[in-house]
Order: C-alpha cells, then sequence, then structure tokens
C-alpha cells in the first residue's frame, strides 16, 4: 500500500520545521538512502533521506511551507505496482499541514526548551538523522512517544515496530522531569502585538516574520532571564604573558594551518578551570545537579538571523591547535547552518567574546541547563600598578561570569573564575 512520508524529527528539541526545498518531484523512482528534501530545524537546514523504495506519488507539502509539525504527513510514496490513484486515496485521509502549520506555529516556540531532561535516553545515533519505518512513526504519533529517544534495532539502526512498542511499555519514570520547564509558557510581560502595532500607527516599518532560530532564542532566553537565579562576578585579567606566548606559539606553528587565538586560550583556560574546580563543573537537572566529568565547552557564534553555541566536547584534554582547528571547523559549519544537533546541545559552561567589536564588558545570559558563561570584552593598554609599586602599561582585559545560584553559590563561582584568570595569565603554567 501507498506509503506516508511524514516531517521526521531532526533534533531531540524539533517540534515542527521548514519543509525548505524539495530535490524529488512527483514521479521520480526513489531508492533507499536517498535525500529527497531539505528540511530547516529551529538551528540548522538538515537532509532527510528516504527509507523506503518506491515512486513520489504525491506531494503534499510545498516548498517553503513553514510550522509543518513533527510526524505531519508531507508526502506519499507508491509501492511498485502502484498507481496515482494510491497516493490521492492516502492524501485525502491525511491531514494537511500546509493550512493548518503556521496557525500553530506561534505557541509551540517556547517547547524546545523542555526536551533537555530527555537527553540521558537513547538519543538516535549522531542525532542528525532519524531513520524509522513508517509504521514506526505512526505508532509513536499516536502514542505520544518522541523518536529521537528511541534507540532503533532494524537495519543500520532503523527504529521498527518493536522498538517504539518497547519504549511504550518500558517504565516511564523520567516522563514527570520533562514536564517541569512548563511555567516558562506562561505570557511573557508586554504589550501584545496588536497594541504595538497600533502604537506605531501611521510611521513606516518594515515587519520582519520571526524565523525557527528567533523564535526559539526569545523562548529560551526570556525562559532562562525569568526561571534562572542570575548573579555576575567581575575580573580584570591582564594579557601581556598570554599575547607574548601566543607569538611565540604562532611562529612555532608557521606552516602547520595553524593560527592561535586569544579566543583559543579562553576556551583552554576554561575547560581547565572546570577540572581544577570540579564541583562547578555542573547542570541543572530540574530535581538534581549533574557534575559533569569532562569538560565541555560551548562558544557563542554569532549567525545570521541569531547564534549558535557549538560545544567542544573533552576541551580540557585536547591541545590548544587541536581545539583551534575544532573551533574553526564548527564555527564555519554554524554559519552555514550545517551543524548536526549533537555539535550544539550538551556542555556544562559556555563563552561569548564581544572583544572583537570593541565592547568593553558586558553581561550574558546563563543557557539552561549550563551553570554559567563567560562574558569576554576587548583587550586594552591600561596603566597599572606592578608588584613593585611602579606604574607600567599592561593589556588589559574584563570579563563577567554570569553563574546560575542554584548550580553555583558565589564563593564557588570566585574560585572557578579565580581559576580561569590564574590559567590565563600564566599560560606556559596551563600547558604544562
Amino acid at each position: 500500500m501507498a506509503i506516508e512520508l511524514l516531517m521526521p524529527a531532526l533534533s531531540p528539541t524539533m517540534e515542527e520545521g521548514t519543509l525548505a526545498k524539495w530535490l524529488v518531484k512527483e514521479g521520480d523512482e526513489i531508492k533507499s538512502g536517498d535525500v529527497i528534501a531539505e528540511i530547516e530545524t529551529d538551528k540548522a537546514t538538515m537532509e532527510f533521506e528516504a527509507i523506503d523504495e518506491g515512486t513520489m506519488g504525491k506531494i503534499l507539502v510545498a516548498e517553503g511551507t513553514e510550522g509543518v509539525k513533527v510526524n505531519a504527513p508531507i508526502a506519499v510514496l507508491l509501492e511498485e505496482g502502484e498507481d496515482a490513484s494510491a497516493a490521492e486515496t492516502v492524501g485525502a485521509a491525511a491531514p494537511a499541514p500546509v493550512e493548518e502549520a503556521p496557525a500553530a506555529a506561534a505557541p509551540s516556540a517556547p517547547a524546545p526548551a523542555t526536551d533537555a531532561p530527555k537527553a540521558p535516553a537513547a538519543p538516535v545515533k549522531d542525532g542528525e538523522r532519524l531513520f524509522a519505518s513508517p509504521l514506526a512513526r505512526r505508532i509513536a504519533a499516536q502514542k505520544g512517544l518522541d523518536l529521537t529517544t528511541i534507540k532503533g534495532t532494524g537495519p543500520k539502526g532503523r527504529i521498527v515496530k518493536a522498538d517504539v512498542e518497547a519504549a511504550e511499555a518500558a517504565p516511564k519514570a523520567e516522563a514527570p522531569k520533562a514536564a517541569a520547564p512548563a511555567p516558562a509558557a506562561a505570557a511573557p510581560a508586554g504589550p501584545s502585538a496588536d497594541m504595538v502595532a497600533k502604537m506605531y500607527e501611521g510611521r513606516d516599518y518594515e515587519e520582519i516574520k520571526l524565523d525557527g532560530m528567533r523564535k526559539t532564542i526569545a523562548a529560551r532566553l526570556s525562559e532562562a532571564k525569568q526561571t534562572i537565579p542570575h548573579f555576575y562576578l567581575r575580573r580584570d585579567i591582564q594579557l601581556d604573558a598570554l599575547l607574548k606566548f601566543r607569538a611565540e606559539l604562532n611562529h612555532q606553528l608557521t606552516g602547520k594551518g595553524v593560527k592561535l587565538s586569544v579566543n583559543d586560550f579562553i576556551i583552554k583556560a576554561v575547560a581547565n578551570a572546570l577540572q581544577e574546580v570540579p564541583a562547578a563543573n555542573a547542570v541543572w537537572a530540574g530535581d538534581r545537579v549533574l557534575q559533569m566529568k569532562a569538560s565541555d565547552v560551548a562558544v557563542a557564534v554569532a549567525v545570521e538571523g541569531g547564534l549558535f553555541t557549538p560545544v567542544l566536547q573533552d576541551a580540557d584534554m585536547k591541545s590548544l591547535s587541536a581545539l583551534s582547528k575544532e573551533m574553526k571547523d564548527l564555527a564555519h559549519r554554524a554559519r552555514d547552518r550545517k551543524l548536526a544537533p549533537h555539535e550544539y546541545q550538551g556542555g556544562s559552561f559556555a563563552i561569548s567574546n564581544l572583544g572583537m567589536f570593541g565592547i568593553d564588558n558586558f553581561d550574558a545570559i546563563v543557557n539552561p541547563p549550563h551553570a554559567g558563561i563567560l562574558a569576554v570584552g576587548a583587550g586594552k593598554k591600561q596603566a597599572v600598578i606592578g608588584e613593585d609599586g611602579e606604574v607600567k602599561a599592561a593589556t588589559v582585559m574584563s570579563v563577567t561570569m554570569s553563574v546560575d545560584h542554584r548550580v553555583i553559590d558565589g564563593a564557588l563561582g570566585a574560585e572557578l573564575l579565580k581559576a580561569i584568570v590564574e590559567n590565563l595569565e600564566n599560560p606556559v603554567a596551563m600547558l604544562a
């Protein structure tokens, strides 16, 4: 019988997406593994691969359609021997996502923030693509199960009917935890859209529609600012020893395809500090704190229309050169929106550097479930008093550490920031 192709869940936080582009047309022969469409999630544009073979019978959702819900039918695949009438029958029975999705898009925007506690469940391998049979998708949709938390036992890790049934029968102790962040769905303070429009009636302006990324940023950071008890710690860091050491290392690395930046040293300093102060290397998990073993450091990267925070895993175990190469690769692919979900999810601590824009200092918002974020300003020449009492010129960089008080108390936060400062002011010792 004809097979419905459903809107895939391409990441654990995906509730809806944009069908950016069809790479096939009606009548095309489809083989398992063929890339048939490009789907835009709240973070990236990802490829949708066919699992089954057949002929593309009918496209139900047009290119460019936004707000298509996960598991909504988007096309009909005809099996061998079936004609176009079979596609018409399936298509007529299916809900029409083209009409319904845009209206549902706005209310669902805060939803991604509620998915974080599901991470400990067995995820789809790599988090890049989800392989599931049509029957498994239908059953999961009917039972309200998240396919991204189910481990497939079929060919090449494909999720089959038995996997969904096993997941349904498994203990559901984690379910209440997932609902914990629900208060974030409360209506934000401020005038309504209609009130704002009326306020500026008669003025010339351009209305810019929010895409999935901007909706997610708005929802997550509004939730973070409203629910996380922030406190802030500030320090000045003298960079002269680091700048001299960096110049020496870059000279030695000439011709090896590596040029170390100050940000590379900051990443390493934070990663090492999290090992030196292990109690601060933790994340908030609703009714508990998870103390991490490795230093997984997220770094904010500005992209058109928003930002990503790709995560450098095991940063404490990597050399400066390795961190530099990995960071450049992640930043490049972030700007092209080519990151896989597992590359920007996780981490326990983040870094946001606006020094290259000449910003002296700023306060960043903690991105849950992280316990803190280091806001980095520009390094500038200042007059300082040395240990010998003499006034001298030094390059000074201001940093502000925003901290989740539920995870890290004042003294512990101060200890962590002290370790970061010492690592940056003594870079040779940091790498010893």
